[in-house]
Order: C-alpha cells, then structure tokens, then sequence
C-alpha cells in the first residue's frame, strides 16, 4: 500500500512513487499526495471528486452488458445461470445504508442485498443512541455543522458536514413515512435527546433500541419489495473487476454460500458496499461478529483509496463485565453498548472510589466529545491499575431510566445490577471507524461501478473523530445521493452472460478433508486473538511511534506465519471459507490502521500519541492510502487477479 497525508491546498497531483526495502528485504511502494496552489483554498471533497475521476459518460468496452432494458416501475426477476446471478444492483450488508438505497434503486431494477449473517445482523441493530438531525426550532444547520466540526478536530469536509446537517431531516421524515416508529414528548413532538459534543437537543431516538426499529422498518419494506432479493449467509468475497486503461471497473462480487459452500457470483451493472466496519481487529468492541472489516480490505484489493483508517472511535462506555455482580457465563462475542444517552442525560462518570474525574479532563464533563472521555477514562485505569470505572445515572427518576433506557435496564439486571439504584460498571471499547474507503459527495469511489455508504465509506463527515449519533444521518444521507448516480451508470450498461467466466472461480476448501480443516480453523481463531492482542496492545486509545513500529512488525510476521501455515497444509490461493476469508480481511484493515498512525505526526482527534502530543496545523489534512501492486501477501491481494508466490 502507499500512504501519505495530503499538504497545502490547491491543485492536485501526484509525486511518483518511491520504493525503499523494508527490513524483511521486499520492496515496498510509497507515494504521497502533495497539493500545491495555496491561494486557491479548496475542499477535501472538490479534489476528491477529481482525483476519483467519476465519468458516467464514458463507459469502456469491459463494461458488463446485457439485452435486457430497465423499466422503472417495473417487477422483475433476476437471472441465473448455474452458479451466477446477475442483476442491475448488487448491495452488500444490511443495515441501515444498504436497505435504504436498495429500496431506492429497485424502482428502477433488480436488487440483490448480500448479508453475511440474518439480514438484521448489523451494526445498524446494535445502535442505541438515536439519529442526530436538526428538528427543534431553536436549533439550527450551521449549530450542528459546527458541533461536528469541533468533535472532528477541524479535519471534517465542511462541504460534506453541511449536506449531511441539510439533508439529515428530511432522510427522518422518510424513514417515519415508512413506519418507523420514535419516540414522542408528551407535546406530541418527537422527543429529541442530547449526547456529548452536541449543544442542543437533536437526537431521534426510540428508547435505546433506535437502531433495532429503524432497522425493522426497513426490512419490513425490503421484504415487500418485489425487486428486491437477499441472499442471507453469503459472505463477500471479492469485488470483480477489470482493468481499463488507467481505469477499474467494478462489475459485481464473488461470495460464498457459509451453509452450503457453494460459492456464488453476482454480476451487476452497479455495486454498492455498504458492509460496515472493522471492529473485531480489537478484543472487545460493541460491533457485532460481521464486523471483520470485509468491505474495506475488499476495496483495497481492488484499487480503490482508503483513508483516515487511524481514527479509530473508542466508545468510552461498553459494559464491564468485571464489575457485575453476577459475571456472564461465557464470554461476549462483543461488548455490550451503553449508549451516549446515559451521559447525555445526566449520567457521572467516576473512578471506583466514587470521585468524579472528568471535570478535570475537560470543561464540558461528561458531555465532552467521546476521544476525550475514553482518553479520560484510559488515564483513570492506568493511573489507579483498575479494571473498569462507574458511570452513574441512579440520582434520576426511575420512571425515566426505565423509559429512556429499557434494554439497557434489563441487560444490568440479568447479572444483578439495579442501574436506577447502583451505578454501571463501564470500559472503553472499540467501536467505530471514522475511516474507509473515500467517497465523493455521491458515494462514488475512484473504481467505476462501485459505490460506498455508512461505516465503510470515508466521506468527510467524521474528520478525526464521530460525533455522536451522526453515522446512521451520514448512512442515509449517502444511502440517498448514492441512488441517482447508480441508476444512470445502470442506464448505460449492460450484462455480457459471459462475464461471469472472466475470472477464475473461488473453491470451498472441501478437499482438505475435516481433519486438516478443522486445525486450520483452530489456529486460525488463535491467530485472529493473537491479532487483536497487537492491535489492542499497541494500536489502542494513546499510541506512539515505537509501539505502532513494533504492531507493524508483528502483525507482518504474524500474517506470514499464518499463510505459510494454511499454505502447508494444502491450502491453496484461491480456495475460500468464513474464518480464512475473514483473518484475511482483518489483518489487511488492521496494516492499514498502523500505516496510517505511523503517517499522521500530531495527535488529533481519535488519534493520540505521546510522541507528537499537540495539534499541528499545517498537518490539518487526512492521510490517504493509494493502491499498490506491490502486494505480498494473501491479505492483500484479490484472488483472481495474482497467483501467490
């Protein structure tokens, strides 16, 4: 890979690329992104926009092609032949992002949502807090703009915060308009919450279930949506596509069937990743069991840009299951969520000998932006060697603890803790990533064919650290622009039946037999803990530049230690299953994290280390990694395009 972090402002260009050898005596590709022109002041979007170079004009002869005409209005079934689907639009996940534009472009042809678990398996589900969106009279646009700017340590898009705080409303009033159901003041208005980092009230919420009913609104929908077919238990694999000139060209995914084993191959006129994020690169994280970071590693394979990766968000307050009373049986798959609101509503946080700490952190306390609580919160444990802090909202009237935070309640009460009479045993944990893969202000990417919404996707919005509630506003938001680009490149492609066999096909690794299998498997899963180890060790809250060398290394030779295993045992390059696919995936997100936060030499936002502890101005700019041929390992390459050496 090639990262860099952009400089100045103006005119884009791009200095060649520079090879050095690593310590491991293989090349490496670097180029930096340089802009010049510092009078002309332009937006990181513009000069996206032109470096991704998006012409739905012009399309090459290896687009996909096909005789059939699409019919807005009308219901149509998608073809197959053997093992292959072909439809006009390929949607992979189902959450929020996904469901919204498929629901959108199947007025104008066939859909095929690919989910890798039940379709409402999402990060979407797990969402409690609510949707930020400017709907009370004495708040405004320019209000939340700036609050998102600030939480972002100036590094935001401005031109991407002001569509996102524009449009966000009128994405509500649809999902409303669907069914979905939020909850209401007794004025009869929607009840709007405030979480940290936000100066008013504008958080839409249903209890702190929020994401669970927005999520069942729009599945409901999906399901009676004739153009619309999901294909559960499919995992992405790679995305397919060719090279054209200067160009690629995306023209659908490979994936495999995880009950079956049989691998299927979805050709599409226009492909949309929106699969969320990474993660499980850590040990604990409020993200659901999907979230290997699939679509980010998979655009990366197929030469799409990436950035802002280091921004990874630290919720500050998962659960701790250390402090219960009665502790879980079996560990968690991930660490359960107590959501902004808790704070927002007036919830305390302190240490275990019950003092309150984060007025001495921060001005705004507990309403701070979430880096500074989990920043906050990490310095508590490391200074007292505790395991956990306590986050406290029992000074409150039970009748609106049980209302505002019912899952919540009866989650604490399951291991014996009254949370309207005790306080909450609470940790950081990881759960967002503010980077991915770069869109301009329509989800486009720099790969023809492929768009991004939601966690995958790296708009601008976010800059250097999330503001709370304001990722299911960007999914829709972009879920939404993302719709009239896709529909006119599907007017002007079309499906050739013999794409499908352009690319060599992916195998289940069913010749291996159980037994080899299955320590492939295990040693696998011990790798994958051995990963999130490095990461959590030295990729966490406060960083500096020897630990993220030392991850960089590891996490190399980890990498190469598990292929060469896989490799010896009979494993072969283009062979596929869940757990290989995804270790695969995780180690290529978590390279891309360290690249990243070796690049950046300040601490800003989500990014924080001892070794450049203050904001630099002139660094004001986000990192960008840009695609490399020069991929050594497994990870890092799409499985049909290069044999393993």
């Amino acid at each position: 890979m090639a990262t860099g972090i952009a400089s100045g402002s103006g005119q884009l260009y791009l200095r060649e690329p520079v090879y050095r050898r690593n310590s491991y005596g293989k090349a490496q590709c670097h180029s930096t992104v340089i802009l010049s022109g510092m009078q002309n002041q332009i937006h990181w979007s513009s000069w996206i926009s032109k470096l991704l170079q998006v012409d739905r004009s012009n399309y090459s002869q290896c687009q996909v092609k096909t005789n059939r005409q699409s019919h807005r209005g009308t219901i149509k079934s998608y073809q197959t032949e053997g093992s292959t689907r072909y439809f006009d639009f390929a949607v992979i996940g189902s959450g929020i992002a996904g469901l919204r534009y498929a629901l959108e472009v199947a007025k104008h042809g066939t859909v095929a949502v690919i989910t890798k678990a039940e379709p409402h398996e999402s990060n979407t589900n797990y969402a409690q807090g609510g949707v930020s969106a400017v709907l009370c009279p004495k708040d405004s646009v320019e209000s939340h703009m700036q609050d998102t700017i600030v939480a972002g340590a100036y590094l935001c898009d401005e031109e991407t915060v002001r569509v996102v705080c524009t449009e966000g409303p009128e994405r509500i009033r649809e999902l409303i308009a669907m069914g979905a159901s939020f909850d209401h003041g007794e004025d009869g208005n929607l009840h709007l919450a405030r979480e940290g980092g936000h100066s008013h009230r504008r958080i839409v919420h249903a209890a702190d279930m929020t994401g669970r009913e927005i999520g069942r609104a729009l599945l409901e929908a999906v399901v009676k949506d004739p153009n619309i077919y999901v294909f559960q238990h499919h995992f992405a694999i790679d995305l397919l596509t060719t090279q054209d000139g200067s160009d690629i060209v995306c023209h659908g995914i490979d994936t495999i069937n995880t009950e079956t084993q049989e691998v299927i191959r979805f050709i599409s006129k226009v492909t949309l990743l929106a699969s969320g994020g990474a993660g499980h690169i850590y040990p604990s994280t409020t993200n659901p069991p999907v979230a290997t970071g699939d679509g980010m590693a998979m655009a990366h394979r197929a030469q799409a840009v990436i950035s802002n990766m280091e921004f990874v968000q630290f919720h500050p307050t998962a659960l701790a299951d250390e402090g219960l009373p009665i502790r879980p049986s079996n560990a968690r798959e991930n660490a359960f969520l107590i959501t902004e609101a808790v704070r927002g509503d007036g919830g305390i946080l302190y240490n275990l000998d019950m003092e309150r700490f984060m007025p001495s952190y921060d001005e705004r306390a507990e309403l701070a932006p979430r880096d500074v609580v989990a920043r906050s919160i990490d310095d508590q444990l490391k200074k007292r060697g505790e395991e956990y802090v306590l986050l406290d909202i029992s000074h409150k009237p039970t009748e609106k603890i049980l209302s505002h935070f019912p899952n919540i309640a009866a989650e604490c009460l399951r291991y014996g803790l009254d949370i309207t009479q005790q306080p909450i045993p609470v940790v950081p944990a990881a759960h967002y990533m503010c980077g991915g893969v770069r869109a301009g202000l329509e989800g486009e990417t720099n790969v023809r064919g492929l768009y991004v919404a939601g966690e995958v996707a790296c708009t601008g919005l976010h800059g250097a650290n999330r503001l709370a509630s304001n990722s299911l506003a960007e999914a829709l938001v972009f879920a939404r622009r993302a719709v009239q680009p896709s529909i006119d490149h599907m007017d002007i492609s079309k499906i050739d039946h013999s794409a499908s066999s352009w690319w060599p096909r992916p195998v289940a690794p069913l010749l291996l037999g159980n037994t080899v299998l299955n320590k492939v498997i295990r040693w696998t899963r011990e790798v994958r803990k051995e990963l999130q180890s490095i990461m959590w060790e030295y990729v966490g809250i406060v960083r500096s530049t020897s630990r993220l060398t030392l991850a960089e290394t590891q996490i190399i030779e980890l990498e190469l230690k598990w292929e060469r295993y896989l490799f010896q045992h009979g494993w072969e390059p283009t062979m596929v299953g869940l757990e290989a696919c995804e270790m695969r995936n995780l180690f290529c997100c978590a390279k891309l994290v360290v690249s990243s936060a070796l690049s950046r030499h300040e601490s800003r936002g989500l990014h924080y280390t001892i070794d450049f502890p203050h904001v630099e101005e002139s660094k004001r700019l986000p990192t960008v990694i840009f695609p490399s041929q020069l991929n050594s390992s497994w990870s890092s390459r799409q499985l049909h395009r290069q044999q393993i050496c």
